[in-house]
């Protein structure tokens, strides 16, 4: 018996020291690193639960202590996704029939559906990109509450068991070509904010996280954009940060506009990243031959737009022109920034001075369908293709393929949750735990 008690002893102590929460986007502060995380290379299966009650969506899954938690849409007339880029099919439809708007809880330990929740049955006219869903926002928790928004439908908040508290809808509006809405929401200090930006009426939207309370509505002479707000909370401030086609904005947490940079490519999806000292932003529509990366100091004001042939100012610490990722969000990490492309390469630079450390390698020769973003853990990255494959890359000066993970060949497009020593993925049938057994 106390050889046991030993062994449970150390365990509770491995669990007290991993991270425990992965509760939006990225993970905490949406940096898409877990410092804590003890994880091997080899990753093994610890369950899989089929998620088709939940139905679609391309939204990640969050973590809060013993929960996993995730939105979908069930409707059944909803088309299914195919991996890779392509041009035919360019223009959205809207799915006939009645949609229900899900959240669904299971268990970290088991897997087990612990209760799914319907917020809203409805018919809907707006249109997403078949390669989109009608859920594809991240939710979003502050541990008292789970936030699901779903772009032009609404804003739903519940308890942590799922008993709807309030709700809000911003308006539906249309999008760029009809591809839907993506980005998700961001939580600071009791305010939830919402980028709600479309071809009509794009807003910056603020609620009361308890009671629902719209706290302000700014317009946004932006049009159509799929990138998640940032808060980043640097040396001088915390700025509420959004990546738009026309314009990075970054607002105080009042909704005052602080500073605004012209440059980026014609779509803009990726979610922006910081230090205390910097803020990473980029976009790279793989058309545009402007594909840019800044990195931003703090205390800027104004616009801070770099002039022609140049790649620094006061603000901007350096620049890349031909650096940005399309759909993944690039990874900062251990002081280097990795770039994922949607063909799937990866690119390293150093994060203080925009150097190369690393040119574009390819990850895999029969890969070459990325959208996921990457995360980090334990001096490894992972990386989802939408083919179904998870790649555990070596972090460092030097590219090094370690393993790579069968997912059963499911459909991936959701960046996935690192917590207590492991890794969790959704594909478009199942939600998986991998770790060490």
């Amino acid at each position: 018996m106390r050889i046991y008690g030993v062994i449970f002893a150390l365990a509770l102590t491995a669990s007290a020291h991993a991270q425990d929460t992965w509760p939006q986007f990225r993970g905490p502060a949406s940096a898409a690193v877990d410092a804590k995380s003890d994880l091997p290379a080899k990753l093994e299966p610890l369950w899989n639960t089929p998620i088709a009650a939940v139905g679609r969506g391309w939204s990640s899954p969050i973590v809060w202590k013993d929960r996993v938690y995730i939105t979908g849409v069930v409707n059944d007339k909803t088309p299914k996704s195919r991996p890779g880029l392509y041009i035919e099919g360019v223009f959205g439809k809207s799915v006939p029939g009645e949609h229900e708007w899900m959240l669904a809880c299971y268990s970290l330990q088991k897997g087990d559906l612990l209760w799914k929740k319907s917020l809203l049955k409805a018919e809907t006219k707006s249109a997403i990109h078949f390669k989109n869903s009608y859920a594809s926002e991240t939710p979003i928790t502050d541990g008292e509450r789970v936030y699901a928004y779903f772009g032009n439908v609404g804003l739903f908040c519940t308890d942590m068991d799922g008993k709807l508290l309030w709700d809000a809808k911003p308006g539906t509006f249309k999008t760029r070509y009809g591809w839907g809405t993506a980005g998700s929401p961001v939580l600071h200090k009791g305010k939830l904010f919402i980028v709600h930006d479309n071809e009509e009426k794009s807003s910056l939207l603020a609620y009361d996280a308890v009671s629902g309370k719209l706290l302000f509505s700014i317009p946004r002479d932006e049009k159509s954009n799929w990138s998640t707000p940032y808060i980043w909370e640097n040396k001088l401030r915390a700025e509420l940060v959004t990546t738009g086609t026309d314009k990075v904005r970054s607002y105080d947490l009042d909704g005052k506009l602080l500073w605004e940079l012209k440059g980026m490519s014609s779509i803009a999806i990726p979610t922006p990243s910081a230090t205390p000292d910097l803020l990473y932003v980029s976009s790279g529509y793989i058309l545009d031959s402007l594909r840019p990366v800044y990195a931003i100091r703090p205390g800027a004001a104004g616009d801070i737009s770099l002039g022609k042939g140049e790649t620094s100012n006061k603000y901007i610490a350096w620049s890349q022109r031909q650096t940005g990722p399309y759909h993944p969000s690039p990874l900062l990490y251990e002081g280097r920034i990795y770039v994922l492309y949607d063909k799937g390469f990866l690119a390293c630079f150093d994060a203080a001075t925009g150097k190369e450390v690393y040119g574009r390698q390819r990850i895999d020769p029969g890969q070459d369908k990325f959208t996921a973003s990457p995360v980090a853990a334990d001096g490894k990255i992972f990386i989802l293709s939408e083919e179904g494959e998870m790649f555990v890359i070596r972090a460092g000066p030097k590219y090094e393929v370690l393993a790579k993970v069968d997912l059963n060949g499911e459909m991936c497009l959701a960046t996935p949750a690192l917590v207590r020593d492991s890794v969790i993925v959704r594909t478009d049938r199942s939600l998986i735990r991998f770790g060490k057994r």
